[in-house]
């Protein structure tokens, strides 16, 4: 194999009147990563209602790969899929007081039928537990029940006031994994959040995308909650992402639904539950930290298209359309997804389509390919390879495998490389400018809430990994000394 810059066949090098100009550049975030999503064909943002974006059957092809990977992991570790009702009643909704005060001003209502009022109004559910847990409060009966590992896939509607963003701040959720587990003991429930936590980032290691896991400060915990872990991603503007919450809900929903369950002694006893979620946040990630200025890099698992052959043609060449034709369908039958793109547009113009599109591995083929039993690769990351004909599917495979490492290796570089530890928080205000802070922080509340109010941007929480979450240092607000490191950032 030896390297090259171009195809020994191409009639001319891409032009660069033929390349798209509508693409910002990525040093440019916000105005790159909306338009990304257009011409790439993920989503369409001109649906007629503000928050409410269409999935392009191209983007939607991305997503279902993604989710699959999701389904995978959940359904091996002992997750069962169901689909609960979109609809809850209000004296349902309302039963949970401290749930309900965080979701009060994001509820969707539905008070009529037709135009008949209803009896009882109905929310669009911002998240399903007050939907779920009447039910299991008739399925679990018995501590032979548990643990009840239940997941959905489905939408959700939250009212936000914000600035919405596809993928990102939504009306509508679209792809909101959630489960929803029901366990014996407080410190049953314990193991499951940490179990959560570790199937997210295995998920995400699936998608070359690195996280943090940390735990949210009280005052920023799910409401209802004994404590929450997220997952969260650094996006190339500096600000984290939340790409992932695994929730202990102690007894305090058992207790509201009347979920209890015979313990062996025969006494009736409160279950201790979990919630855990995801969302097309998921995909949002992937997009911009793997991305470049010329559009998508999506890693092998999840690319609609893994390998795209361009046929290098004079005229219509029908040894190089076959040769195109018979490498498609080895790859094809190797379990590869493979295009032929034998449209009429110039090679520099195909080159830049699938680029845009994030296509792991371009294949070339020209007459003189042909005549030298090589085929032309390009790596969607890398350099040209000229590839012996007899080696094609062994260094497809090879190249896939090695592209998915090196893309986690190279965002999780860049992830660790804007973590910096700092000694006040004035240094923390400038740090957070491109990445995330550490400082020390004595635990208390009010100087956890201070630290926010001067710095402008939260407390993310203590992080799991404890070379980022322990330290020696002093409050900077009360001054007492303390072993507590936490994230600072800013956030979506």
């Amino acid at each position: 194999m030896t390297n090259m810059t171009d195809s020994s066949d191409s009639p001319g090098k891409a032009n660069k009147k033929e390349e798209s100009k509508t693409l910002p550049l990525k040093s440019d975030f916000s105005e790159w990563y909306n338009e990304l999503l257009q011409v790439a064909e993920i989503m369409d943002v001109r649906y007629p209602v503000k928050g409410l974006y269409v999935w392009n059957p191209f983007g939607f092809s991305i997503r279902s790969r993604v989710y699959s990977i999701m389904r995978e992991l959940l359904d091996n570790t002992g997750h069962v899929e169901a689909m609960f009702p979109l609809l809850i009643p209000e004296h349902e909704f309302m039963k949970e007081a401290e749930h309900i005060k965080g979701f009060e001003d994001e509820v969707y209502w539905v008070t009529h039928g037709g135009t008949d009022p209803l009896d009882v109004k109905l929310a669009l559910r911002p998240t399903s537990e007050t939907a779920i847990y009447p039910m299991y409060k008739l399925w679990v009966r018995s501590h032979s029940d548990m643990p009840l590992l239940i997941y959905q896939i489905v939408n959700t509607f939250r009212y936000e006031t914000k600035h919405t963003r596809p993928l990102i701040r939504l009306r509508e959720i679209t792809s909101f994994k959630e489960a929803h587990t029901v366990h014996a003991t407080w410190d049953d429930a314990a193991a499951q959040v940490k179990e959560a936590t570790r199937i997210y980032q295995q998920f995400y290691n699936r998608l070359a995308v690195p996280t943090i896991v940390s735990k949210r400060p009280d005052w920023d915990k799910f409401p209802g909650a004994d404590y929450t872990m997220a997952v969260d991603a650094l996006m190339p503007d500096g600000k984290t992402l939340q790409v992932g919450t695994a929730h202990h809900l102690g007894d305090n929903f058992a207790k509201t639904f009347d979920i209890t369950y015979e313990d062996p002694e025969g006494e009736q006893v409160l279950a201790h539950q979990t919630c855990y979620g995801v969302s097309e946040r998921c995909i949002a990630a992937l997009i911009s930290i793997h991305g470049d200025n010329k559009g998508l890099i999506l890693p092998p698992e999840v690319a609609p298209t893994q390998v795209v052959i361009i046929p290098i043609l004079f005229g219509k060449d029908k040894a190089v359309l076959s040769a195109c034709n018979n490498l498609s369908d080895t790859l094809k039958r190797a379990g590869l997804r493979v295009v032929i793109d034998d449209s009429d547009a110039r090679p520099g113009a195909k080159y830049y389509k699938w680029e845009l599109k994030g296509v792991p591995i371009r294949i070339e083929i020209g007459p003189r390919d042909l005549k030298n039993n090589v085929v032309v690769m390009a790596r969607r990351d890398g350099d040209k390879t000229n590839v012996p004909n007899d080696n094609v599917l062994p260094e497809i495979d090879r190249t896939l495998k090695e592209m998915h490492s090196d893309l986690y290796k190279s965002a999780s570089e860049s992830l660790h490389s804007r973590i910096e530890l700092c000694s006040d928080l004035d240094e923390v205000k400038d740090y957070i400018q491109s990445g995330i802070a550490r400082i020390a922080w004595c635990g208390e509340r009010s100087c956890g809430l201070e630290m926010e109010e001067i710095v402008g941007a939260g407390i993310l929480g203590e992080p799991e990994d404890p070379a980022l979450g322990k330290g020696d240092g002093t409050c900077p607000i009360c001054g007492k000394p303390t072993g507590i490191v936490v994230l600072m950032a800013r956030t979506y």
